[in-house]
């Protein structure tokens, strides 16, 4: 009778509800937007309860500072974490492998081959020592906290590490397969997830597969460094041409919308919180300041420029962030900014040409009816007319020509009320002038 009972309960346990894995996989360039897909499985498989998450690799690397993050989530879950390389592990890859609890590879698959590089002028190029020996020591400490050799992860990294029978001075280590699993890299070999819940002891689990959602798809487009690097030159280009011609209109729209949406998906991945945006913010009010009430390019104009590169640049690097990335970043904005400043000097040439043009730009400029006389003059013969500044120029305002008020632009400069001031320039309705010396001024 009892052991009826006890084959009872064992029926009864056996037919118990199936235990829970997720597998999500890890596929293409690692970057801020994997790592966060990575980040959101690590937490949906812990709030579920799950026996294990599989991660089935095949990548040939990314960003040090996106791989790390992955690296410490890894470390940190209390969850089984298996990383299945179907095919390969290769570069910040192999950090994300070596990271998981258990390593099971296919058949043919590689992993290793993780020297840090750096974008060149002639292509990928080594990082430097600095950032080599931070990598390598990153891999150790991770090699070291799974039980891993540490000396092979660290020759994974730096060609100067050589271990005796397996890699030679001069060489980064990459293993295959069967080397992996001889060396005590590798855990077992498995061609399929479910051969690796076999070899987990994991049967008739019940499999949830994870994959990145529409918004994190279109996270890691925005974070591409060619999308944010075109959203940056076009938020910068559109407050460029308010500043250039005040009032709110079109540029203006675009640029804000361009840098919100640069700012929103950094902020979603966590690799901008309010300090950048209030660094990045202020930079802006310094330069509106010295653009609308202090003339020249001074202090305010210095740390405002400083402020915005600051803070732009800080929102595009994240935790573990290497040199070499950081100065990558620096780069990535100032050469947006330079795009920037190119795309206003030429709209600011050939858009008041056409007539759409005019819609776009001139449409900002005050209204002389607004400023109390009578309505803006555009003809031709005002070229060369000599007047005095009835308001400050700062770049646009009023100008007293002729005996009429009339809305001018300065180029590019502040003109105190009273100066004496020249028409350089009549593109339509747009009056640019320039300080002159008082002699021979009208009105």
């Amino acid at each position: 009778m009892l052991a009826l009972v006890s084959a009872l309960l064992a029926s009864i346990a056996r037919a118990g509800p199936a235990p829970i894995v997720h597998v999500a996989p890890i596929q293409g360039e690692i970057d801020a937007g994997l790592s966060a897909f990575v980040q959101r499985a690590i937490g949906a498989a812990e709030a579920a309860g799950a026996s294990a998450l599989i991660l089935p690799t095949n990548t040939l690397g990314g960003r040090v500072d996106a791989a790390i993050a992955i690296r410490d989530a890894l470390l940190a879950t209390p969850l089984r974490t298996v990383v299945f390389v179907d095919q390969r592990a290769i570069s910040a890859g192999a950090l994300v492998a070596l990271a998981a609890e258990q390593i099971v590879m296919a058949e043919g698959a590689t992993l290793g081959a993780a020297a840090p590089v750096r974008a060149g002028p002639e292509g990928a190029e080594p990082a430097g020592e600095k950032a080599t020996s931070y990598v390598r020591k990153e891999f150790r400490s991770t090699a070291e906290r799974r039980g891993r050799p540490p000396e092979l992860a660290e020759a994974m990294v730096d060609e100067d590490v050589a271990v005796e029978g397996v890699v030679g001075p001069g060489k980064l280590l990459t293993l295959t397969t069967a080397e992996a699993l001889a060396l005590g890299v590798a855990d077992a070999q498995a061609d399929e997830v479910d051969a690796v819940l076999a070899r987990l002891g994991l049967e008739g689990a019940e499999l949830r597969r994870l994959s990145p959602s529409w918004a994190e798809r279109a996270i890691r487009f925005l974070t591409t460094p060619v999308v944010s690097s075109l959203l940056l030159s076009l938020g910068m280009m559109g407050l460029l041409l308010e500043l250039r011609t005040p009032g709110f209109g079109v540029p203006g729209l675009v640029g804000a919308a361009s840098l919100v949406l640069f700012f929103w998906a950094q902020w979603l991945l966590a690799l901008v919180g309010w300090e950048e945006i209030a660094l990045a913010v202020a930079g802006v009010l310094l330069l509106a300041l010295e653009v609308f009430v202090i003339p020249g390019f001074g202090v305010a104009g210095v740390l405002g420029t400083v402020a915005l590169l600051a803070g732009l640049s800080m929102s595009l690097v994240g935790a573990g962030v290497t040199l070499a990335r950081a100065v990558e970043a620096v780069a990535q904005v100032a050469l947006s900014i330079a795009v920037a400043l190119a795309g206003v000097l030429v709209a600011l040439r050939f858009l008041p040409r056409l007539p759409f043009g005019r819609r776009l730009v001139l449409a900002t400029s005050l209204g002389a009816d607004v400023a109390g006389g009578p309505p803006a003059q555009s003809s031709g013969p005002l070229l060369g007319e000599r007047g005095v500044a009835a308001s400050p120029l700062r770049p646009s305002g009023i100008a007293r020509i002729g005996g009429a008020r009339i809305d001018v632009v300065s180029e590019a400069e502040y003109i105190a009320a009273g100066e004496a001031v020249e028409v350089i320039r009549v593109e339509g309705n747009r009056v640019v002038v320039r300080r002159t010396a008082a002699q021979g001024m009208g009105g």
